[in-house]
């Protein structure tokens, strides 16, 4: 994951599998994620590219499902899509991506 804040941001990008209305839908992520210390929690959010399935089956609804990557899998949820057809998805903590828990992985 490359941005500017990449030292304080953990991270995934690529093929994932979201389980929503009763449906496994392969769709395309972007993910990233940050601990917060006011409430000791991970929070991950993220946009799942353009799905047309996706889109006929929330209808520009917000929903819940789950999400999986090749690293794990996690609830989330799912608001209105933004003017490109992106819904975004979030959840809090345990991501479906790996975070780094010592500075050794950070390195």
């Amino acid at each position: 994951m490359s941005s500017h804040d990449e030292d304080d941001e953990d991270g995934y990008e690529g093929s994932a599998t979201l389980r929503v209305a009763d449906a496994e839908l392969t769709v395309t992520v972007t993910l990233a994620g940050n601990f917060e210390p006011i409430d000791g929690r991970y929070h991950w959010y993220g946009r799942i590219q353009p799905h047309d399935e996706l889109a006929h089956l929330l209808d520009g609804r917000q929903g819940t499902g789950v999400l999986r990557t090749p690293h794990g899998e996690a609830d989330g949820r799912l608001t209105d899509p933004d003017p490109w057809g992106r819904y975004r998805i979030s959840g809090t903590s345990h991501p479906p991506f790996p975070v780094p828990t010592t500075l050794e992985e950070l390195a």
